[in-house]
C-alpha cells in the first residue's frame, strides 16, 4: 500500500484547505484511512478517519464541526476538507491506513501505512 497526502500549504486564519491522500497498491475495502498531524515539538495527534466501504467517520474533538474527511472510491483517493483554520492547526498533516477492526481507530498505532506528510501553515 502506498499512500500519497499533497493540498498542504500556507493560509490565513479563518481560511480552508483541502488535503488529498492518494492511495494506490491494492483494493482498499476493508480497509480504514486516517488523518493524522504533527506540530513542532508536539506527539502526532489524530485528526479523523474514514473507513472505505462503509464511509464511516470519527473525528477528533478539535476538528468537530470544522473539517470533514470524505473519500472518491473511484479516485482512491480521501480528502480532509479544512474549514476555519486556526494558528494552532498548523502541522505537518499524514494520511494513514490499515485494515478496519473496528471502533473508533483514532490510535497512531493501529496503522501500518504512511504517506510522507503535507505541511499545513495558518498565518495569525
Amino acid at each position: 500500500v502506498q499512500l500519497q497526502a499533497y493540498g498542504g500549504g500556507l493560509v490565513q486564519a479563518g481560511g480552508s484547505l483541502r488535503l488529498s491522500c492518494a492511495a494506490s497498491g491494492r483494493t482498499f475495502s476493508s480497509y480504514v484511512v486516517g488523518w493524522f498531524r504533527q506540530a513542532p515539538g508536539k506527539e502526532r495527534e489524530f485528526v479523523a478517519r474514514i473507513t472505505w466501504t462503509a464511509g464511516s467517520t470519527y473525528y477528533a474533538d478539535s476538528a468537530k464541526g470544522r473539517f470533514t474527511i470524505s473519500r472518491d472510491n473511484a479516485k482512491n483517493t480521501v480528502y480532509l476538507q479544512m474549514n476555519s483554520l486556526k494558528a494552532e492547526d498548523t502541522a505537518v498533516y499524514y494520511c494513514a491506513a490499515n485494515l478496519y477492526l473496528g471502533g473508533s481507530f483514532n490510535f497512531e498505532r493501529l496503522y501500518d501505512y504512511w504517506g510522507q506528510g503535507t505541511q499545513v501553515t495558518v498565518s495569525s
